[in-house]
């Protein structure tokens, strides 16, 4: 179900999950529970994705989902199909926003949430999240020349958003705790929140620095318009979610993050998507950084 050719090292670690994954279906009484369970007698997964959240989740040329975490989450997808013992799975894509991910993930509408969602204790209430897949920060983006050179220089102007995002939340704590007197505008998705910016109706956009890359790449020849400030207004540990309470499903996403960090994979797919040609034609030139590195380290290293 992936879009890249996988080593023969990856096919070898895929053999090992095969029987790793028997071993966790099987349970106390050998049968499947929870989301398994519910994958196994359906034959279907269904993953919620972003429209414009590049490099995570994105619509490409084919009108279908890509992205890093799409990527990660066909892995799982992948392993499910071996633990539940069904080689016919389909994979139903299901379009979310900031706003209606978490609710869809526990209504039970999708099983894994494949996009640039932030594991922190708040949503963990409600949801659960795979291992860390990435590590950003809420930074401004603001058109080249503009005054604001810092949040410092938000006072009397307008600052965008996307609803439903911790980045809003961080907006909203700095100004209030610093009593900028801004105005935030909230978008409904990452692109109507840069259209705000690019149409004058924001000085900047608040958003995970990846993502504001990814959007500067998008733009073509008019993202060298736009910078990202340096102030970093928020920690943002990325994590695939899915539904809470269910400990079988977590193990097995767990145990295919361990997979790809054991056969250097889950390395690989990340410099596909932030070191090389995107196959819809942007370069984002993203180094690893080192915290990253050590999450993916110590998933290696099992338990």
């Amino acid at each position: 179900m992936t879009f890249f050719c996988r080593p023969f090292g990856a096919v070898l670690a895929g053999l090992i999950g095969l029987f790793a994954g028997a071993g966790l279906a099987s349970g106390a009484e050998g049968e499947l529970t929870g989301t398994l369970k519910k994958i196994s007698d359906t034959g279907i997964v269904t993953i919620g994705y972003r429209e414009s959240s590049l490099p995570f989740s994105y619509v490409g040329g084919g009108k279908q989902p890509i992205g890093y975490a799409i990527d990660l989450c066909h892995e799982i997808v992948d392993d499910i199909g071996r633990t539940v013992g069904r080689s016919d799975l389909t994979t139903r894509y299901k379009p979310v926003t900031s706003e209606s991910r978490i609710p869809a993930v526990v209504s039970g509408e999708v099983d894994l949430e494949c996009g640039s969602t932030t594991a922190n204790a708040e949503r963990r209430r409600q949801v659960d999240f795979s291992p860390t897949f990435y590590v950003s920060a809420t930074k401004l983006m603001v058109r080249r020349g503009s005054p604001v050179r810092s949040y410092r220089d938000l006072g009397g102007r307008t600052v965008a958003v996307t609803a439903g995002t911790t980045n809003e939340a961080a907006v909203r704590a700095l100004i209030d705790r610093l009593k900028i007197p801004a105005e935030i505008l909230v978008g409904r998705d990452h692109a109507e929140s840069f259209g705000m910016v690019r149409d004058g109706r924001a000085v900047a956009l608040a958003l995970d620095d990846v993502l504001l890359y990814g959007l500067i790449a998008a733009a073509g020849p008019e993202g060298a318009q736009y910078v990202v400030l340096n102030d970093k207004l928020s920690y943002e540990p990325y994590g695939i979610m899915f539904r809470k309470g269910d400990p079988a499903f977590a193990a097995q996403v767990t145990d295919t993050f361990r997979r790809l960090a054991q056969s250097r994979e889950l390395r690989w797919i990340y410099d596909r998507w932030f070191l090389k040609k995107l196959p819809t034609g942007e370069r984002l030139r993203i180094a690893m950084s080192e915290e990253l590195a050590h999450e993916f380290e110590l998933l290696g290293l099992g338990e």
